[in-house]
């Protein structure tokens, strides 16, 4: 038996990781979630609603070791993954890139630029869009909530929950709803 069993460890260590999700160019993880887009967040929120999801934008970075968790042991999650591809329009950028992005206020700026006038300095950060109209304001205005690095599969499946259901607007803070979604789901006492 233990022969056996060395030899689908020695497999798997040949085979390497199962979930590993691909590279672009840039050195940045490409899910099949995530959406490309002209970096127009007028138009990805438009085209979010029009899909009824709600628009996340995903801050990463090369080499980011914590991106590298996220995307290979957070986001594959079955849970957090079906609620990725049906309540939320993904767009990524890059916090060194040089790709133009245009803010709702019609700022248009490199994505480098971007994340400076955003306040944005961790990678992994994903901003939660609200699902009203902005007026002439910054994406972190408009934002109902901002993860800025990487946490576990509890916190941001709970986050995305209460995203969309909207607790931003309700009375029970995030940290409240997480603390009593660990408890009724067990893992707390």
């Amino acid at each position: 038996m233990r022969m056996i069993g060395f030899f689908f460890a020695m497999l798997l260590a040949i085979a390497g990781p199962v979930t590993a999700v691909e590279m672009g160019d840039d050195g940045l993880h490409k899910p099949t979630w995530l959406e490309d887009t002209f970096l127009d967040l007028r138009e990805d929120l438009a085209e979010a609603k029009a899909q009824d999801k709600r628009l996340l934008i995903i801050w990463e970075q090369r080499g980011c070791i914590y991106c590298n968790k996220m995307h290979n042991e957070v986001f594959p999650d079955p849970l957090i993954d079906a609620m990725i591809r049906e309540r939320f329009y993904v767009v990524q950028m890059n916090l060194f890139g040089d790709i133009e992005v245009t803010d709702f206020d019609g700022t248009v700026m490199a994505e480098r630029d971007m994340a400076g006038r955003w306040g944005v300095i961790f990678t992994p950060t994903m901003m939660f869009m609200r699902d009203d109209e902005p007026e002439q304001v910054t994406a972190p205005q408009f934002s109902a909530a901002t993860m800025p690095g990487a946490f576990g599969k509890y916190t941001t499946r709970h986050l995305m929950e209460w995203i969309v259901q909207k607790g931003y607007d309700g009375d029970e803070p995030f940290q409240k709803y997480h603390a009593r979604m660990l408890q009724e789901e067990g893992v707390i006492e």
